[in-house]
């Protein structure tokens, strides 16, 4: 049974529909990179299996839970982590608060406790010195790292990383890849919505295209970089 198993989804935003019957699953353990052009339907699909946008029709199942009909959606989030490309921190706390916070509201978890596992992660993305720097003063790849680190601190059984990278320098750019690479290392479930290409061809167990709005084709990242079969993957990679 895969983690993630979904079928026939579609997404309209108003009359434009930005997804159009996907099926995609992911098996516990799997690193999935989505890449594809800018408006293919990789974030929106993304945002659907976090429940922040509602397909239109189709089912998502995730840890055996149909999570379209579920009736808590918060139980669900809290154990499935999301990073942004905009880092959503809150930006009148300091670090260690932003990591502290979510665990005491949403898990109950005791705040001393909330606190050490928050420092815990912190340094597990080399931001434990900066737990007391305001999140205004920091960069962009040290928010990257924080929200990372917020979200491991929930202990997610799945990650989601919605273009990671795209909002940083490119100096910035490593220093995230290098921690997204170390939990994929761990076994951690994660689906990357990525341009970064190198990233997908080194950590992904399975790289998936998507075109206008569908899954045009998938395989392991030496296929799908060495021997693409369908014309507009080929078109597309050829870029890079």
């Amino acid at each position: 049974m895969p983690l993630v198993n979904i079928k026939n989804i579609h997404k309209k935003f108003g009359d434009l529909e930005v997804l159009k019957g996907v099926d995609f699953s992911v098996e516990e353990g799997e690193v999935v990179c989505l890449i594809g052009r800018s408006g293919s339907g990789k974030s929106t699909l993304l945002r659907c299996i976090n429940m922040l946008e509602q397909p239109d029709e189709g089912s998502i199942e995730v840890f055996g839970e149909d999570i379209v009909h579920t009736k808590d959606i918060n139980a669900y989030r809290a154990k499935v982590g999301m990073c942004f490309q905009q880092f959503n921190l809150f930006n009148n706390m300091n670090v260690l608060e932003n990591c502290v916070r979510p665990q005491v509201k949403i898990l109950k978890t005791p705040k001393e406790e909330a606190r050490n596992r928050a420092l815990l992660f912190l340094d597990k993305v080399g931001m434990q010195d900066f737990a007391n720097a305001s999140v205004n003063k920091i960069s962009g790849g040290q928010k990257q790292r924080v929200a990372i680190a917020r979200s491991l601190c929930m202990e997610p059984k799945l990650m989601l990383f919605d273009e990671p990278t795209s909002a940083l320098d490119p100096e910035m750019v490593q220093e995230v890849l290098s921690v997204m690479k170390e939990l994929a290392k761990e076994g951690l479930t994660m689906i990357v919505v990525t341009h970064e290409m190198n990233f997908a061809r080194d950590v992904a167990d399975r790289v998936v295209f998507m075109d206008g709005g569908v899954i045009v084709e998938e395989g392991t990242p030496e296929e799908m970089f060495t021997n693409p079969q369908n014309e507009v993957t080929k078109a597309f990679l050829s870029t890079y």
